[in-house]
């Protein structure tokens, strides 16, 4: 087990969504006083001057790789070659030069989107070359499955020691709710709280049903099949019927650093929460979680992307002893929370 308190540490994109939550467990939970960022505009990481320039300053032991040009299915519809080469530049030259300069331990944060479109459920991780991945978001999923083919490849003839995690969709506090670009949480979150007429609304809403000193309000809120005229409809993608598996961002940040401290081995760990929930059933509990009573409309015209996805858990359990511990409904209310508090 390394002991990441007497490490020098980089996170590439540090200042992200999961870069945040991680380099904040870094630096108060495990103490470590050398955690370095490197991210946009300080270091271009699609170039190698960059690269170069972010190892010189840095000089890291450990070198933990977030950065990623993501987004959710309509990003990934209007950006495939972006998306492809961004990645894939990136990532390929930053493990290239990480070899040369014998980093000890380099950590690739994979995704889901690596998987075939049609995998069994629960995906393992033997199932990860069984097929093409879902055509949405297949060049994303092929440039970063192509880091897992670099880092077995390196660690086989130079063993170079790097490992390869497959996380399923975060969220949590702090997500990004541009809906140019955001997942399905967050981009649900906004679209309901902008059809209750604003974040002030959707707050004092939600204190009339979260109020824990009034368990059952909630539910009778959630029995009434009247629609208040006050709120707008919202327009959500797909038939509803496609299934997804979440993990809140701290979760995943825990596991994270559980595999860079424990973890040396060439195969890819799976890490997620372990359910599965349709979208249909999402919006539903964002809707009663929220307070919304406007209408739902369902676009079938556009993509429901992927059918099914659930990871299988227990190699991320067995090798680094992680399992995920925020219940999903509790950290959406602290999702929704942040988004109302926080967000302009």
């Amino acid at each position: 087990m390394i002991d990441l308190s007497k490490k020098h540490i980089t996170v590439t994109g540090g200042k992200g969504f999961l870069g945040t939550h991680l380099v904040r467990k870094l630096r108060e939970e495990r103490k470590c006083p050398n955690v370095f960022i490197a991210d946009l505009p300080e270091y271009d990481l699609r170039t190698l001057d960059g690269i170069k320039r972010m190892f010189d300053d840095q000089k890291p032991d450990i070198v933990i790789h977030l950065a990623a040009v993501v987004g959710g299915i309509g990003a990934n519809k209007e950006n495939p070659g972006r998306f492809f080469y961004d990645n894939a530049i990136m990532s390929i030259q930053l493990i290239h030069e990480a070899y040369l300069r014998n980093i000890e331990k380099f950590v690739i944060l994979g995704t889901i989107c690596c998987y075939p479109k049609h995998t069994p459920v629960p995906f393992k991780e033997e199932n990860l070359w069984d097929g093409y991945p879902e055509e949405t978001n297949a060049p994303y999923g092929l440039a970063k499955k192509m880091l897992l083919v670099q880092s077995q490849a390196y660690r086989q003839q130079y063993g170079f020691n790097s490992i390869f995690l497959m996380p399923v969709n975060l969220y949590g506090p702090g997500d990004n709710f541009d809906p140019k670009s955001s997942h399905v949480i967050p981009a649900l979150i906004k679209k309901v709280v902008d059809a209750m007429g604003g974040k002030e609304a959707a707050k004092q809403r939600m204190q009339g049903i979260n109020n824990p000193n009034e368990p059952n309000k909630r539910n009778d809120c959630n029995k009434s099949d009247k629609r208040d005229e006050h709120d707008k409809h919202i327009v959500v993608w797909g038939t509803g019927k496609a299934s997804r598996e979440f993990i809140y961002v701290g979760d995943a940040a825990e596991g994270i650093i559980l595999a860079t401290e424990k973890y040396n081995k060439p195969d890819p760990i799976n890490l997620g929460a372990g359910f599965e929930i349709k979208i249909k059933d999402l919006v539903e509990l964002i809707v009663n979680l929220t307070g919304f009573n406007g209408e739902i409309e369902w676009d079938t015209s556009k993509p429901d992307g992927q059918p099914r996805r659930m990871l299988e858990t227990s190699k991320a359990t067995n090798e680094i002893g992680f399992k995920a511990k925020t219940d999903f409904e509790e950290g959406l209310i602290k999702t929704i929370e942040w988004y109302i508090q926080n967000k302009q």
